[in-house]
């Protein structure tokens, strides 16, 4: 999947433009990196397009993932995309339902493994079955 349709698929799922799709994405996958071990990002960072690198830092400088719950991830990309948690957590489920399609069934598992069970809500919908996933 390329950038532009990955963030036209956000903007589609979360019923915003393209331009703020782009601003909600890159919140989410910065919180969602900071969620990540360091090896893990870098194994996300390589299924997806080059323009999201950036949201990701690939190039973490601790293996280390930071502990937080689903509550501190949505007030983290409410922050970081300036919106509310409503919006947020729209974001999020968005992201987390276009990453399903972009990226390999087993990086996506591999992603999933990190959450802890509160993350359930944000992420669940992405794992409902999907039609046949485009490369």
């Amino acid at each position: 999947m390329d950038h532009h349709t990955f963030v036209a698929r956000v903007a589609r799922l979360t019923g915003t433009a393209e331009d703020r799709a782009a601003t909600l994405t890159a919140a989410t996958l910065e919180t969602l990196a900071e969620r990540m071990t360091g090896g893990e990002v870098l194994d996300l960072a390589a299924q997806l397009p080059k323009p999201l690198w950036g949201a990701l830092r690939p190039h973490p400088h601790t293996e280390a993932a930071e502990r937080f719950g689903a509550g501190e991830f949505v007030a983290r990309v409410a922050r970081r995309a300036d919106c509310d948690e409503n919006t947020a957590r729209t974001a999020a489920r968005a992201v987390f339902a276009t990453l399903r399609e972009a990226i390999s069934g087993g990086e996506f598992a591999d992603v999933v493994v990190q959450l802890p069970r509160d993350y359930r809500d944000m992420v669940e919908p992405a794992l409902a079955p999907t039609p046949a996933r485009r490369r």
